[in-house]
């Protein structure tokens, strides 16, 4: 593998870690399987494309989306809260409106943003080329995450966490825990929304079926960060969050270049999710026999 393509590699799995961070947040800390990802994603791609095409400055359009996405989820959290939906199928009525959403607020399916200024190419300006990218990537995922740790540890923090952990019991202290979902969904569906909008200004355009696979490739980088890295504590789980996505990509990449086509990255990222989930089983169970082996003897 090339250094080029590593570094490239390792630049979308920054990236991508911003989106598996908000799926860690319902997935982990909500035990909520929330589908809005796949349509949130694409809603921040979408959002900052057409703002930037309309002569926003690159930051606003990076920033906004991120309140486009927490609406988004704000609206599954609703359904889920008040209207007594299911979180499943909430967030699958979501994710289904959001694909016509995204494509009334890009009016097309697609939107180049080859040639246009963007927050990717503000930083190639500012920071020599080769590094540019992977620098501002892990800038932001540096800053998200400590933002995140601080946050999961204030009164509020735990809350959400004690709403994921034990709902009756955090309820019977007098917590809201329909607040707390909500709130839990509107900040990982704004962190999906603002990954998109770098994904799309790295990429140089936003397209409608973008968000397609990313609630099993931010799961594939939630678990194979916990299976390599260990989640005992929160800060260790966020950061291992980041190392499985970088992790992924690099797989990915290697799939790429032994051979395989891009038609086959779905197999491949069904393929470690279940060797990331299988694995601590296989292990237990290898344990079990060494275990049973030396007593017998």
């Amino acid at each position: 593998m090339s250094a080029g393509f590593f570094m490239q590699s390792v630049e979308q799995g920054l990236v991508y870690a911003i989106m598996a961070i908000g799926v860690y947040i319902t997935f982990r800390v909500l035990d909520f399987a929330d589908l809005t990802v796949e349509g949130s994603f694409t809603l921040g791609a979408a959002v900052a494309a057409t703002l930037i095409t309309k002569g926003y400055h690159p930051v606003t359009a990076s920033l906004v989306p991120i309140l486009a996405g927490a609406s988004a989820g704000v609206i599954t959290g609703l359904l889920h809260t008040k209207g007594r939906i299911s979180g499943l199928l909430a967030g699958i009525l979501t994710m289904t409106a959001l694909y016509s959403i995204n494509l009334r607020v890009m009016g097309k399916s697609n939107v180049p943003l080859l040639r246009t200024e963007t927050a990717v190419s503000m930083v190639k300006g500012i920071i020599p080329e080769v590094i540019a990218t992977l620098v501002f990537f892990a800038l932001c995922v540096t800053v998200i995450v400590l933002l995140l740790d601080w946050f999961l540890y204030t009164e509020t923090g735990f809350a959400v966490r004690a709403t994921g952990d034990n709902e009756y019991m955090i309820r019977s202290l007098g917590v809201n825990t329909d607040n707390m979902k909500i709130l839990g969904l509107a900040i990982s569906n704004g962190l999906v929304a603002f990954s998109g909008a770098l994904v799309a200004q790295y990429q140089g355009f936003a397209d409608a079926g973008m968000g397609i696979g990313m609630i099993v490739a931010g799961l594939a980088s939630v678990i194979i960060g916990e299976v390599l890295l260990g989640a005992g504590s929160i800060p260790r789980a966020t950061i291992a969050v980041v190392g499985g996505s970088i992790v992924y990509r690099l797989a990915i990449a290697v799939a790429l270049l032994v051979g395989f086509r891009a038609s086959d990255l779905k197999l491949i990222t069904a393929v470690l999710v279940v060797i990331a989930l299988v694995s601590p089983r296989v292990k237990d169970m290898l344990n079990l026999n060494k275990k049973a082996s030396v007593t017998g003897s």
